[in-house]
């Protein structure tokens, strides 16, 4: 056999793998847009594994959720997290009183603030600050809102007595159908028009782990464009439900252009590699002015909780 057959034939042999690991690809891979993600739930990670270092993992192997500069950062800003913000109702349990911040007591949280030289900033601030750099104030701190029963006839006037702003997750359906508890769209509108931001809460507030790409879909941008149409701005940023993540909602929520995404996950620290799992600080019924100033800096025992 000569040289030049033998040499034919490997040529021939190595295309045929090439050609065949190409088909796998596209049969495992789909053939357009992308497919759910292989399940690897890092919302309990094992005990040796902290939250945040589950969080690395995922962001190292997916996109992060936007552009930046390239540049690791470390940010220590406290993420207010704020449910309800009215009286509770007699018969409540205990997990909604826990939930509820009075008004007075939310009011007085505020004028805080104000008398301790915080300053109000977004989370679009600190998502540039995270990934470009960009300068922050002193003292930032940041105010989110869950549960937007309360959020246009209390917390609302209460922010623009102080000249702050919010981000309030929506979840979508609720204001579709016009839930007596919860905004309309007209107000939800005319708060985006005095600086609050509205954001994706879903459209149902369902567990989003272990869902495929159609559901995902349907449940986050569903809730993109609904905001977008009534707000005109299109949201950037995200509340997991009940905090519950996985890989696959991260992939999803990066494909559809969210910068960032905050969890109930404790803390004030946030990376630059893991915008997508930001931590917050949650404000309960129970938090008077001297446990408010000890959560803002972070700074107790943890070990007795």
């Amino acid at each position: 056999m000569s040289l030049e057959v033998v040499f034919r034939f490997l040529l021939l042999t190595i295309g045929g793998v090439l050609l065949a690991l190409g088909l796998l690809a596209l049969t495992v891979g789909g053939a357009g847009g992308f497919s759910p993600v292989p399940a690897r739930d890092v919302a309990t990670p094992p005990a040796d594994l902290s939250v945040h270092e589950a969080a690395v993992s995922v962001s190292s192997e997916t996109a992060d959720g936007g552009s930046g500069d390239g540049t690791l950062r470390r940010i220590a800003v406290p993420i207010l997290m704020y449910h309800y913000v009215s009286v509770p109702p007699e018969d409540a349990d205990v997990y909604r009183r826990d939930l509820s911040v009075t008004p007075e007591n939310f009011r007085a949280q505020m004028a805080f603030l104000a008398e301790r030289g915080y300053t109000v900033i977004g989370l679009d601030d600190l998502n540039l600050a995270l990934r470009w750099g960009a300068p922050l104030p002193s003292n930032p701190v940041v105010l989110t809102f869950e549960r937007d029963a309360d959020a246009y006839h209390v917390v609302f006037p209460i922010l623009r007595e102080f000249g702050y702003t919010g981000t309030f997750f929506v979840i979508t359906r609720r204001l579709d159908e016009g839930h007596p508890a919860y905004l309309t769209w007209a107000q939800a509108r005319e708060m985006a028009q005095a600086g609050m931001r509205i954001e994706s809460h879903t459209s149902d507030h369902f567990d989003l782990r272990g869902r495929d790409s159609a559901f995902l879909i349907d449940q986050i941008q569903g809730s993109i464009e609904r905001i977008e149409a009534h707000t005109g701005r299109r949201p950037r940023f995200f509340c997991y439900p009940s905090g519950r993540w996985d890989r696959g909602v991260i992939e999803t929520l990066k494909a559809l252009g969210i910068w960032a995404a905050v969890t109930t996950e404790g803390g004030i620290e946030h990376t630059s590699d893991a915008t997508l799992l930001l931590r917050r600080v949650r404000i309960s019924g129970a938090t008077d002015l001297e446990t408010f100033a000890v959560l803002l800096a972070w700074e107790w025992d943890r070990s007795t909780l």
